[in-house]
């Protein structure tokens, strides 16, 4: 115990907290002022609810009993977001703060925390494409901002930060995989010099999967480059209700959770939507080039770690 109480004290003394706080504080205002620019209102996240994100790998679930009704902390609001733009609301982003108590393989990736922040984004009769799109453009707008104000702060963390000028490639998930390998994604990261993205993934049950190309699903992830990995995950939404019921008997998912929101969607009332969460610490680690996303959380918060504090 005493030897982590002083990794704890050396971590939190660390000289290099001001600079990274500084891009960061800076990274967080530029994603305001991007969505004020665009006039993308700003709602209040969720923390608590019967049913989230099931994701589409294993973690365990972070459960709390209220009033003999079983809540968990939110792993994403995903299956939240179309339902806010049943009504006036046509966009949205959120800073949504998430739990997921990943399994302890995940410790060594440096980049998994049981604990983040994603910036939650929706918009109402997008295509993945017009999505993709104003993401690039936040994310040119963040750089930006971040070379013009935290010159100062860049050079003392050694981090030459550069602007990507052109269009993030986009390249096709089976394409990778039949060049790269499994860990495509990866791979491809540690030889780009720019973001990019990969369609189409079999993941979960409310991503859209092609009518007439079975298997092709029109979701995305936006990859960092120099090995940083992934920045944000997304895809359009199945809104329908007899296509939703399909890919969760596909997936063997246990619907009594879920009754609320399949009588939501049964009333037809839900709009197509297209949509994604970019991950702040994510980003903070790439705008700052630390090595492992650790190192700019000030509390250790690693898969499979003990929490001191």
């Amino acid at each position: 115990m005493v030897k982590m109480v002083q990794k704890l004290i050396e971590r939190l003394e660390r000289k290099d907290w001001p600079e990274i706080l500084a891009i960061q504080t800076t990274a967080l205002r530029a994603i305001a002022d991007y969505m004020r620019l665009n006039d993308i209102p700003q709602v209040m996240p969720i923390l608590l609810s019967p049913i989230t994100d099931p994701l589409s790998h294993s973690v365990f679930d972070a459960e709390i009993e209220y009033y003999k009704q079983r809540l968990q902390l939110t792993k994403s609001i995903t299956v939240h977001k179309p339902l806010m733009l049943m009504g006036a609301l046509s966009s949205f982003f959120c800073m949504s703060p998430n739990i997921r108590l990943e399994k302890e393989e995940k410790q060594h990736s440096r980049r998994h925390l049981v604990e983040f922040t994603q910036v939650e984004m929706e918009f109402k009769e997008y295509d993945k494409y017009k999505f993709m799109e104003f993401v690039e453009g936040l994310v040119k707008f963040v750089i930006m901002r971040v070379k013009e104000e935290c010159k100062d702060e860049l050079k003392k963390l050694g981090r030459n930060l550069s602007y990507p000028k052109e269009r993030f490639p986009v390249y096709e998930s089976s394409d990778l995989e039949k060049l790269h390998g499994v860990d495509f994604d990866d791979k491809l990261s540690k030889l780009s010099d720019k973001p990019f993205w990969i369609l189409s993934f079999k993941r979960e049950f409310y991503d859209k999967e092609d009518k007439q190309v079975k298997g092709y699903y029109h979701n995305y992830d936006l990859i960092w480059p120099e090995g940083f990995g992934e920045a944000l995950s997304g895809g359009e939404r199945e809104h329908k209700y007899e296509d939703v019921i399909r890919k969760m008997k596909e997936r063997k998912m246990d619907m009594t959770p879920y009754e609320a929101y399949l009588e939501i969607l049964r009333s037809g009332k839900v709009p197509s939507t297209a949509g994604g969460g970019l991950g702040i610490e994510r980003l903070i680690r790439f705008l700052t080039g630390k090595v492992d996303i650790d190192q700019i959380t000030m509390f250790p918060r690693k898969p499979g770690q003990e929490m001191l504090m």
